[in-house]
């Protein structure tokens, strides 16, 4: 079906799907976009129309279906409601995710996901029945495999010099890549914009006329509170794991990181490194960095040369980074001009060896054409303005010689006519966006000059190396930083799913980053690990022997950092990575790994760990983060939080009472205390109140109310008496 250049308009989502079903019929396949870019009033919708009907035969198939949390019991439901209540605002929820908790998704109606919030679908049957392993690349082939014909997007509209234009905003990842191979196709389809007024307007490919669409929704009604994900706290062990990935991150590279607490303390690791250097080799130190390895693979000074961005997801984090003046490096598309970068043969700023070295590498010809003129403007080698009259290069009052090989044309073109920096570069790439409130009004508020230095993109674009001469040249250095939940002794990483077959999260685009990190020179594929999950008694290790569930096999390993270290494991033969690996385990598990790796022959029976790595405890790098927190670095919140401070205070105390309890000797020791210890009651009763702890009505509660006072006075919230 070929696109009408005049969409028609609905005010309704109703309206629009009844007319959606009369030209399409009643099987639908419907394509919803990852995160924010759905447009749920129009989804449910869909939905509702469909368990109306049964002769309807709805398909939906998309990925990370957004919900608002649920507290886990009734105190968590005390601190977290208000927050949730005014952060989420009048959020609508998906009517899908309701029922498939519910186990009420009618018989006509199938959801397929190809990515899940982590954890967010463990025990949920039919989600894991249906759930879709597929690399993030072959999404949009994977939907014309199963005959989608509807296409659905929240969609921000604005103006773009005089014209009115709509924009992909959020999610330019699958849309960019399946309206094409569609319309190759032929076959009938349909596509439907649903505009939301705070949404971000994205500029470059984001961009799109209204004929792009065949329907588009207008309802102000529907500008109800965007999805933000609130910021996440950052422990002592995700702080010092930032850190080690931050000292393999190379001036002048490009990065890619992911969401969560881990891709925010790997971007406050490098706004340390970046302005407060001093204070960033100090604490690199003391977690005991390997010099060697980060003197060859990354470094330890200030980005005086700034890095790139390009990631499927464009977190918070970069525009914090944005913001401190790391990711300042701008590729452009242009072969000669982004060679000539690399080779340092030109910069940023325009001068006259910038003209010089485009017309010795051929980018434009001695005598200048009007396309060469058009050229050197766009790149902003020559002043906007400049254009050719009468065999002549006219710019403001002044008329030059189009033949620069003569020396007094070359030298009045320099005088008069050159820019002051080259123009439409690209600080950073993404395939789309989810983060916190204030992410969206920077975008939202962001000047238009400096919008269009961030290219969303389709997904095969950034997370494949889909130009083979062009982005090798644009990702020099690139650092590819992803999490795991385990590796095994032999390299292999498991990200997204259980040995039991429950999946997790999925393989998204960590597959491809890792692929790129093997193809493009000078690349590093960095795994983000914890060493272990669980607590005290119920500890165990993420480093594993085995395990039933691979995402990225052991052919691909790369490098894994845990708290403890970085283990670089490209091409080191099974013993080197095993030993490697053990340099960065909890050193509670790490003999009985040894003897496991022994009685396989796969490591020498006369290894030893190295004395130095013995000591790799989760008490030594709190105590190493501890300091440097009590003298001001490594907030809890790096980027930023909307809790209150007594909500800060009080999450935090609630966390320390619900670890106390996996320890029962501890927690009687503490319950002891704080019923035999006196705090300031004017001071605690804010606290109380906010929780309703005020007056106690159970045992429970009770005990719960002295232990919060114990703690909240051990973290210096209270006043002792």
């Amino acid at each position: 079906m070929s696109k009408s250049k005049t969409p028609k308009s609905f005010t309704t989502v109703e309206e629009c799907v009844e007319a959606v079903v009369d030209t399409l019929g009643t099987t639908l396949v419907l394509g919803a976009p990852l995160g924010l870019g759905k447009p749920n009033q129009l989804v449910n919708a869909f939905y509702r129309r469909a368990a109306a009907d049964s002769a309807i035969d709805l398909t939906i198939f998309t990925a990370l279906s957004l919900e608002i949390p649920k507290p886990g019991s009734d105190i968590e439901a005390r601190l977290l409601q208000p927050f949730f209540d005014r952060h989420f605002g009048d959020y609508v929820e998906l009517d899908y995710i309701r029922d498939l908790r519910a186990g009420k998704v009618p018989r006509n109606v199938s959801l397929h996901e190809f990515y899940f919030r982590a954890g967010s679908m463990k025990g949920v049957g039919s989600a894991q029945r249906d759930y879709v392993s597929t690399n993030y690349t072959f999404v949009a082939r994977d939907l014309i495999d199963r005959g989608v014909n509807v296409l659905v997007q929240l969609v921000a509209e604005g103006e773009v010099d005089g014209a009115d234009r709509l924009s992909l905003s959020s999610n330019t990842d699958v849309t960019l890549d399946i309206v094409p191979m569609l319309e190759a196709e032929g076959r009938p389809f349909l596509t439907i914009a649903q505009v939301h007024a705070d949404l971000p307007f994205m500029h470059n490919r984001a961009v799109v006329e209204p004929g792009y669409f065949d329907y588009i929704i207008r309802n102000p009604s529907y500008d109800t509170t965007l999805f933000a994900m609130p910021n996440m706290s950052v422990n002592a062990t995700d702080f010092a794991i930032g850190l080690h990935a931050s000292t393999l991150i190379r001036d002048g590279g490009t990065l890619q990181i992911g969401v969560g607490s881990l891709g925010d303390a790997i971007a406050y690791s490098c706004q340390l490194r970046h302005s407060n250097n001093d204070a960033y080799r100090r604490v690199t130190a003391e977690l005991e960095n390997d010099r060697t390895t980060v003197d060859t693979i990354g470094g330890l000074g200030a980005f005086e040369q700034g890095l790139y961005g390009c990631s499927e997801m464009f977190v918070n984090g970069f525009l914090h980074l944005r913001n401190s003046g790391v990711l300042k490096r701008e590729v452009f598309d242009d072969v000669v001009l982004q060679t000539l970068l690399n080779r340092g043969e030109i910069g940023p700023s325009v001068d006259a060896g910038t003209l010089e070295a485009l017309l010795k590498e051929g980018a434009v010809g001695p005598i200048l054409s009007a396309e060469d003129v058009a050229y050197l403007t766009h790149w902003g080698v020559l002043r906007g303005g400049a254009s050719i009259r009468d065999d002549r290069l006219v710019i403001d009052d002044q008329e030059i010689g189009l033949d620069l090989s003569r020396r007094e044309n070359f030298e009045a073109c320099c005088r008069h006519a050159l820019g002051d920096a080259l123009t439409n570069g690209i600080f950073m790439h993404g395939a789309f966006f989810l983060g916190p409130p204030d992410f969206y009004e920077g975008l939202r508020s962001m000047p238009r000059s400096e919008a269009e230095k961030i290219g969303m993109d389709s997904v095969r674009r950034i997370n494949r190396i889909d130009d083979l001469v062009l982005h090798p040249l644009q990702r020099r250095h690139a650092r590819f930083i992803n999490t795991g939940m385990m590796v095994t002794l032999s390299g292999a990483v498991v990200s997204d799913g259980l040995e039991n077959g429950q999946i997790v999260s999925g393989v998204g685009g960590q597959y491809n980053f890792v692929a790129q990190a093997h193809e493009l020179p000078g690349a590093r594929s960095i795994i983000c690990v914890r060493s272990t999950r669980g607590s005290a008694r119920d500890s165990r290790s993420n480093i594993v022997w085995n395990y039933g569930h691979t995402t990225i096999p052991r052919h691909l390993r790369d490098i894994v950092v845990t708290e403890y270290g970085v283990a670089n494991l490209r091409g080191k033969s099974d013993d080197e990575i095993i030993a490697a690996l053990l340099d960065i385990t909890d050193s509670r598990f790490q003999e009985d790994l040894l003897e496991t790796a022994v009685r396989a022959g796969k490591i020498s029976a006369d290894y030893a760990i190295p004395d130095s790595r013995r000591h790799n405890t989760p008490e030594r790098v709190a105590e190493i983060i501890g300091r440097e927190q009590a003298a001001g670095w490594f907030p809890p919140f790096p980027l930023g939080t909307e809790l209150t401070d007594d909500e800060i205070a009080l999450g935090k105390s609630l966390r320390d009472i619900k670890a106390l309890m996996d320890e029962p000797t501890a927690l009687v020791r503490a319950v002891v205390r704080s019923f035999i210890h006196d705090v300031d009651e004017t001071q605690a009763a804010r606290y109380l109140e906010r929780i309703g702890l005020e007056h106690p009505n159970t045992p429970r509660e009770m005990i719960l109310q002295h232990l919060l006072l114990l703690e909240l006075e051990e973290e210096g919230y209270l006043r002792p008496l």
